[in-house]
């Protein structure tokens, strides 16, 4: 059988420690849990919340995904002023029927609303917006003048024999 004599080093204790507190606090306080959120209900999901998003950039547009499971796409309102994109809705609330006692209620539901500033210029009359299985994908093309331009290199020609 063989032993292992390892060095005890309270110091490391006290910083893992602290990385745990730290870590339980921002989660609780700072940016509070979907099950933390879920244990205040009535407070929580009865304010306009800001809706989640995924946005990433090609050379041609600027792609934004949000899911927005049960919403109806004639809710949905997306506007753009400016180099503003704000998009609003209502995802439908939880079952309300009789003798009903939630044990559990971690969905998000009720008013979002969500507001984006973008850093190029933006073809607003080609922005798109569609739906698919929950997602709310919104697609907008740069404009013209954003979109990176090659440039061809080219050799000038040697004339009447000069160098």
């Amino acid at each position: 059988m063989t032993r292992v004599i390892t060095r005890w080093e309270p110091a490391r204790d006290f910083v893992a420690l602290r990385h745990a507190m730290d870590r339980m606090f921002e989660e609780g306080v700072v940016q509070p849990s979907w099950t933390a959120l879920a244990r205040q209900p009535r407070v929580a999901f009865n304010q306009d919340w800001r809706l989640p998003l995924d946005v990433y950039s090609t050379p041609e547009e600027i792609v934004l995904l949000a899911s927005t499971p049960g919403v109806d796409p004639e809710s949905v309102e997306i506007t753009f002023e400016g180099d503003v994109l704000t998009i609003k809705g209502e995802i439908p609330g939880a079952f309300e029927g009789e003798n009903v006692e939630y044990l559990m209620q971690e969905r998000r539901h009720g008013r979002f609303s969500r507001t984006l500033s973008f850093n190029v210029p933006i073809n607003a009359d080609a922005i798109e917006a569609s739906f698919d299985k929950g997602v709310l994908t919104i697609v907008a093309p740069k404009a013209e003048t954003v979109k990176p331009k090659t440039i061809k290199v080219t050799t000038r020609q040697a004339v009447n024999g000069e160098q």
